[in-house]
């Protein structure tokens, strides 16, 4: 089968240590020449330009940049202090910090690296001089991080809705409640895990003037996803324009308000911004090359009808689906493991007639727990760089969080209202 030849020659150049994109072109053409295709050459090179030819692509690039000044600029400690007099008299009321803090930086940052980052460089300290293990300290910062991909301004949620055809307006609501369940669950095992190793017994409770301190401070930032995403669901905006308004209101709020960030920053956030999307960039193209050979040759037809055989029924489907979604974002990060089973799975869920809206809330969470599964993810290496901590040391605190965050994503896959009821709601209201 075409399809096992395709991702058995990748996976094995991938895990050669060959560079994503690489990795991609190379099995592309290499499949082509030693199948004895006669498909032409060029046909790769348009099909790479095509991948990142959308208009819609652009939202990419400013997205990250937007991330990039509020993560700098002053929005993460507001947060922090708003989370903490909320929440911080709490059993485990630092982890209950971190997990609330993630969520709230993550509805403006829409990326995981950023809000394992910026969260973590202002929580990690005061968790360890509270008597957190260094260890439970990153492990919860690495998942907790990750909800910013079900959040309204999810990066990936972008990328699905441009490969799927999914309205972004409806798209940006579906992950709500599976991010609030997610992150009710990461707080019940901080609140048992502060009264099991005795480390934190919470705080005494904020006073009304410290809370209103904190929200007055914090407001500005809370403010951006409702402006973003009421933009979009009344239609001042498109998506695509949001991610301008996204990067003028970083602007104004890091330079003007907050007055945490210098105007000479602003070059080097740039330039980080354009690496970062560059690469993702690349990739998307390399993608779009795979995607049309995957598609000329009707390996999705082929995988349809193994499907048909292994999976007759859709809950054997979706447990596959998950299985596959999770053993792919082990290796690749979660833009990319989209960009490249999206065209595959699909045409499948469609068959089982399932709702797009909920596959992609489904993808996107089992892409997230693959950012901090070990040995490899994102924000697993982020968290055990600011905590100065192990790779093992981490994943021994690991288990009960994971547990906590898939028995979500089970709840997700298997009761798709947890994420099409609210976009439905918000629509009839």
């Amino acid at each position: 089968m075409l399809a096992l030849t395709l991702f058995g020659i990748f996976f094995a150049i991938a895990l050669a240590g060959v560079p994503l994109l690489f990795a991609m072109l190379v099995t592309t053409v290499g499949v082509i020449w030693a199948s004895g295709m006669t498909h032409p050459m060029e046909t790769i090179f348009l099909s790479f330009i095509g991948g990142v030819e959308p208009f819609i692509l652009l939202a990419v690039p400013l997205f990250i940049f937007a991330g990039e000044l509020l993560a700098q600029g002053g929005v993460g400690k507001r947060i922090v202090e708003f989370a903490r007099v909320l929440f911080g008299w709490l059993p485990g009321g630092l982890g209950v910090v971190t997990v609330v803090s993630c969520t709230l930086f993550g509805g403006v940052s829409g990326s995981a690296i950023a809000d394992t980052a910026a969260i973590g460089s202002l929580v990690i300290p005061a968790m360890v001089a509270r008597g957190y293990s260094r260890g439970f300290a990153a492990a919860l910062l690495a998942v907790a991080g990750t909800i910013a991909l079900l959040m309204p301004l999810s990066i990936p949620f972008l990328i699905y809705a441009f490969i799927s055809g999914v309205s972004m307006r409806t798209l940006s609501m579906a992950g709500l409640l599976p991010a609030l369940a997610t992150a009710l669950a990461l707080i019940v095992v901080c609140m048992w895990h502060g009264r099991r190793s005795g480390c934190d017994n919470g705080d005494e409770r904020s006073t009304p003037a410290q809370i209103w301190a904190a929200t007055r401070a914090a407001g500005p930032a809370l403010l951006m996803p409702i402006i973003i995403i009421g933009g979009i669901w009344t239609g001042v905006f498109t998506p695509s324009e949001s991610a301008a308004v996204a990067v003028v209101y970083g602007i104004v709020v890091s330079l003007f308000y907050y007055r945490d960030l210098h105007w000479s920053r602003l070059p080097q956030l740039l330039l980080k911004a354009f690496m970062t999307s560059a690469t993702v960039m690349l990739v998307i193209g390399a993608t779009g090359a795979m995607a049309w050979l995957i598609t000329v040759e009707q390996v999705a037809v082929q995988l349809a009808a193994w499907i048909q055989v292994v999976a007759t029924e859709p809950w054997m489907f979706l447990l596959l689906f998950n299985l596959c979604l999770l053993l792919l974002g082990i290796f690749i990060e979660p833009l990319p493991a989209m960009l490249l089973s999206a065209p595959l799975f699909l045409p499948l869920a469609k068959h089982f007639d399932m709702d797009m809206v909920h596959i992609g809330v489904v993808m996107t969470a089992n892409l997230a727990i693959a950012l901090y599964t070990p040995p490899v993810g994102g924000t697993l290496f982020v968290a055990a760089k600011l905590a100065k901590v192990g790779i093992g040391e981490i994943t021994k605190h690991l288990w009960p969080l994971m547990t906590a965050t898939f028995s979500i994503v089970l709840l997700v896959t298997y009761i798709p209202q947890l994420s099409t009821w609210f976009p439905r709601f918000i629509q009839s209201l």
